[in-house]
């Protein structure tokens, strides 16, 4: 029989990075159940009509005001 490597010992986080690491979780997790409820109504109620729905444009431009404001501006 060939004899495999132990596996290395992991590293423990400081408990900073590891609340860090919780909450980065959490929101992809949320994120992700979002994502979910959103795909179930589809499926049970079909798509929404295009007049109740927001452009992709307007979504994106609001998204990159909200990114731009979060920088400060290079003088």
């Amino acid at each position: 029989m060939s004899e495999q490597p132990a596996p290395a010992a992991r590293q423990q986080l400081n408990p900073a990075a590891a609340d860090a690491v919780r909450a980065y979780a959490a929101r992809t997790r949320a994120g992700a159940d979002r994502f979910a409820a959103a795909l179930e109504d589809i499926a049970a109620n079909g798509l929404p009509a295009p007049e109740d729905c927001t452009p992709w444009e307007d979504l994106r431009e609001a998204h990159l005001a909200r990114l731009a404001a979060q920088r400060p501006a290079v003088a």
